[in-house]
């Protein structure tokens, strides 16, 4: 026989001293709605047996119990057990979870049944003692009671109705609105095991937006992986992430995602490779493409239209994906047709989206597709771009033929047709006739036409039109007509016919919303009038819109062109104490301010600035700063330009070398004329090398010129022309001239090599062409001595003949005769023998000296 034993506290217990015997008492307790204090004490003795004290319960918020109870579960009677359910439902009711959890441990630890126990519960009073608890802020208590209680047999979906669920669901709201997502989550993983249904606690959408706030893909994976469908909330985590363009967070969920699945999943891959194109990272979405044709799983139209569109920048990839998908007899859609006409218009590819339209238009001759307004404003904006404003007109025709109505977007590409091909009175029409069909045009649809005015000079006009919508009176417009130059006013002249009332006829039909774009465009047309730029920039500063790098750098421009050079360089300041770095146009804008003012310094100083900004310049502040100076005076300047000649050419950019060539060759040719006149040998050596790049020249000045002071002097010739061996020559000598002026004597002798010798016994007598005009340059016209260095290999070991220009021919054969061996070596061991000339320092310092008295003179 087996007891029921109920272990109790003895702090709040006291015990009579006649205990009623439970086997002499028939009558069954009397069954009460009240709460467990108002149980009547006779009737709670009537259940325990001769040993059982009876508990009496005072005011404390936890009783302890200190007594024993026995019970035999043999007996019939379930009367005892009902006893303790509603003993442990009357607890739990009034919050103290902990012992109601003491005594269902102890029921089960004495081997009653516990199907019947738990049958036994109030629903009702444990759902409310849950409630109350929560609302109490106490979830982690009754999520460790439910545990226990769950570990004892007990499932705590059978304890917890809609009632408690919702004061769950409230107190998760709290937490996710208190911003601690973590502490909701391990919450919702603790209850996860109890068969909640989550979803009836908090919404997904809710808790996948606090974790991507949060930026944490971990604890988004957590949480997905606790709901049923988890694949799906899966995609909504990629999507979330990849709009917060936060593509690493993403690619996380991902691979998570994948060892979920037990298949594969195209909404997952087309979810995936779209924050590809969300964040920019189309290697990336290839990369996804080529993981899954090793896997050897077929993407579904779907997949591939997402991969083309974020690959829609580069042509030939797009349409190898294109092929692909005909490969796999995938059928291709409408949005597919779209995308490549994107990739077509991104491309400049006319006559190929031109192809790709009329297969389409015969698609749909034939019943397969049917276009829609997406396909003709692509095509449209191809025209549109490529100018050819007739053929865009005619897509207008063919939309008209078909029933499609056009959209404000093609209403938009139409009028950027003819204002791109610089007809302004066509796109008006396109305009006005745009309003009469009915559709409201949009402020980029605005903003084409005021800028179809700008780009035809019709400063005046645009002004009066932008008047016109925002209903300023015409005593204001008259203030813009003073502002106009004779030429503008010329052109308003010649547009007479199209008056106020034709512009307030289009107001009267649409409302009009300014943006940033509009005061930019109305900027460009204040011509160099500052103070009118600047006071539209007040202006859209007043009516709440914020200046874009494009207004500060139209208002550097202004400033500049007004000859302001130092408000120009304080605007450049501004913009950035006002929370908006400049961009490589700004920095591009204020270094041309500064060219055109002939302020080089501080163009060089605003592109080291850029540097340090890490503002990655492009190709027109190379041009800008490479075509500053007519001519060089220094060695500093030309160092200068060709280190941005150098960075130039790391970033990948191509310049105009002929430019910077010519004002090296001028400034090198300086060692023989201070003045600006070339020799006539050079002059009619240099056009034979019009063909050659210049690159290789410009690059070996540049090497040759960062030689420190310190170090002896190299100058290496192969590769070169005649004509670019003579500059680098000079440009070295012109560098050390100047090095000696500033105090920096030659210490050194100068090595000239002039390239790779085949048969090196003939060197001495076989002159090169390049050898030729070296020596003539240094010999001849600049007065050097200069000593032929000839290494020549003597049985086994290698040595140098230094021999002078102009030696006794006779002597150098008998020298020759004397030190080498009879014996050829094989061609097998012959070493590579480099020709060189030296450049004595003696005479070096001769030809300095002599030349700093003549620039002191």
């Amino acid at each position: 026989m087996k007891d029921f034993v109920i272990i109790l506290g003895s702090s709040s217990i006291s015990t009579p001293l006649t205990p009623t015997n439970l086997h002499h008492h028939s009558s069954k307790p009397k069954k009460t709605n009240s709460s467990f204090h108002k149980l009547s004490p006779s009737k709670k003795q009537q259940y325990f047996s001769p040993s059982i004290p009876t508990v009496h319960f005072h005011q404390h918020p936890y009783p302890l119990f200190s007594s024993s109870i026995r019970w035999d579960p043999t007996s019939r009677h379930n009367s005892p057990l009902k006893y303790y359910a509603e003993l442990a439902s009357k607890l739990a009711e009034d919050g103290r979870l902990e012992d109601f959890a003491m005594i269902v441990e102890t029921v089960v630890a004495s081997g009653a049944n516990v199907s019947r126990f738990a049958s036994m519960l109030s629903l009702e009073f444990v759902s409310k003692g849950v409630a109350l608890s929560v609302q109490e802020g106490k979830v982690k208590s009754v999520v460790k009671v439910l545990k226990k209680v769950e570990k004892l047999g007990i499932a705590p979906l059978k304890l917890v109705n809609g009632f408690g669920l919702d004061s769950f669901k409230k107190e998760f709201q709290r937490i996710l609105g208190s911003g601690d997502v973590e502490e909701a989550v391990d919450l919702l993983e603790a209850i996860r095991g109890f068969q909640f249904t989550i979803k009836e606690v908090v919404n997904p959408s809710y808790i996948v937006k606090a974790c991507v706030d949060k930026r944490n893909p971990n604890l988004a994976i957590r949480y997905a992986c606790l709901l049923p469908h988890a694949h799906i909330l899966f995609c909504s985590i990629i999507s979330e992430f990849g709009k917060k363009r936060d593509l690493a967070s993403a690619v996380t969920a991902y691979e998570a995602s994948k060892k979920n699945l037990s298949g594969p999943n195209m909404y997952l891959y087309r979810a995936i490779i779209d924050a590809c194109g969300l964040c920019g990272d189309y290697m990336k979405s290839r990369n996804i493409y080529e993981h899954l044709v090793n896997q050897r799983v077929t993407p579904n139209i779907y997949v591939f239209n997402s991969l083309m569109n974020v690959n829609a920048h580069d042509l030939g990839y797009t349409l190898g994906v294109y092929k692909d998908m005909q490969n796999l007899g995938i059928t291709a859609d409408m949005a597919s047709y779209n995308i490549l006409l994107k990739a077509c218009c991104l491309a400049h590819r006319v006559d190929l989206a031109h192809d790709i339209y009329n297969e389409v238009k015969h698609l749909e001759s034939t019943g397969v597709l049917k276009l829609d307004v997406f396909t003709y404003c692509t095509i449209i904006k191809v025209f549109a771009d490529a100018r050819l404003w007739q053929m865009a007109l005619k897509i207008k025709e063919d939309m008209l033929s078909t029933g499609v109505t056009l959209n404000t977007v093609t209403w938009s590409s139409l009028i950027s047709a003819c204002a791109n091909a610089g007809l302004v009175e066509q796109a008006f029409q396109l305009f006005e006739e745009m309003i009469l069909t009915g559709c409201e045009p949009n402020s980029q649809c605005c903003n084409i036409l005021l800028h179809a005015c700008v780009e035809a000079s019709q400063y005046d006009r645009a002004f009066r039109l932008f008047h016109s919508w925002t209903g300023v009176q015409e005593g204001y417009t008259s203030n813009v007509d003073s502002m106009l130059s004779t030429k503008q006013l010329n052109n308003r002249t010649a547009l007479n016919y199209i008056t106020n009332s034709h512009h307030l006829s289009f107001a009267k039909k649409f409302s009009f919303t300014p943006t940033t774009a509009t005061y930019n465009i109305l900027m460009k047309a204040c011509g160099t009038d500052y103070y009118r730029a600047k006071a539209l920039m007040d202006e859209m500063k007043s009516l709440g819109l914020s200046p874009n790098h494009v207004s500060w750098s139209i208002l550097i421009d202004k400033c500049g062109g007004s000859g302001n050079v130092e408000g120009a360089i304080q605007i450049l300041k501004t913009m950035r104490v006002t929370g908006i770095k400049p961009d490589v146009v700004a920095y591009t804008t204020a270094i041309k301010v500064c060219v055109g003012s002939k302020n080089l310094k501080l163009a060089f100083s605003l592109f080291e600035e850029m540097k340090r900004y890490r503002v990655q310049p492009n190709l027109v502040t190379y041009n800008t700063l490479l075509r500053a100076r007519s001519r060089y005076g220094s060695l500093h300047e030309v160092q200068q330009c060709l280190a941005i000649y150098q960075d130039m050419r790391k970033t990948g950019y191509k310049s105009n070398d002929i430019y910077l060539k010519e004002l090296i060759e001028e400034w090198c040719e300086g060692v023989i004329k201070e003045n600006n006149q070339k020799q006539e040998a050079l002059s009619s050596c240099k056009r034979t090398d019009l063909e050659r790049p210049h690159s290789l020249l410009l690059e070996k000045i540049a090497v040759h010129l960062q030689i420190s002071t310190a170090e002896s002097p190299a100058i290496d010739l192969r590769g070169l022309t005649k004509v670019e061996a003579r500059i680098v020559v000079l440009a070295v000598l012109r560098m050390i001239k100047e090095n000696y002026i500033l105090g920096h004597s030659v210490k050194d002798d100068v090595l000239i090599i002039l390239g790779v010798s085949e048969g090196h016994e003939d060197a001495a007598k076989a002159k090169s062409e390049v050898q030729y005009a070296v020596m003539k340059l240094l010999q001849n016209e600049l007065g050097l001595e200069v000593i032929l260095i000839e290494p020549q290999v003597k049985k086994g070991r290698r040595v140098e003949l230094q021999t002078p220009i102009d030696a006794d021919p006779v002597l150098l054969e008998t020298v020759e005769n004397n030190s080498l061996s009879s014996e050829p070596l094989s061609s097998t061991r012959r070493p590579v023998i480099l020709q060189r000339l030296k450049v004595t320092r003696r005479s070096l310092n001769h030809w300095v000296q002599r030349r700093a008295y003549v620039i002191r003179r």
